[in-house]
């Protein structure tokens, strides 16, 4: 990770290995964070990683740390365009999709953590770095 980063985005796999204090992830995040990357998740994120098993306390302490991007109706319309853009559809890429929206309107260069890595490069093109979680 040479090349600087200027924000990083994290999906819901990226997010939960945070809050579950995954050695890896936080690796990263400190060598993001000494580059002075912002942190970004976008907000449906924040839905996907709440569940029964969630540590909750660590949620609401990672939350006020990161920059959480609001899915507006603009952002919706957006999502959907990148969806039909690389022939995806469905409710398994709604959010994904979102989230490269998100990524693809950040201050570049952007680096998103995912576990989707995939269609998370057809959604991005070569205009996110895409780092396999």
């Amino acid at each position: 990770m040479s090349e600087r980063v200027e924000t990083v985005v994290l999906d819901s796999e990226g997010l939960s290995a945070w809050i579950a204090q995954d050695r890896k992830l936080l690796a990263m995040l400190q060598v993001f964070h000494d580059m002075g990357a912002d942190l970004v998740i976008g907000a449906n994120t924040i839905v996907e990683v709440s569940h029964s098993r969630t540590n909750m306390p660590r949620l609401n302490w990672a939350l006020p740390r990161v920059k959480v991007e609001p899915v507006t109706e603009q952002a919706a319309k957006a999502a959907a365009e990148l969806l039909k853009g690389a022939g995806l559809h469905g409710h398994k890429y709604a959010i994904g999709a979102t989230v490269a929206q998100v990524a693809l309107r950040q201050p570049k260069p952007v680096a998103l953590l995912t576990s989707d890595s995939d269609d998370m490069t057809k959604l991005c093109g070569n205009q996110v770095r895409i780092i396999p979680l």
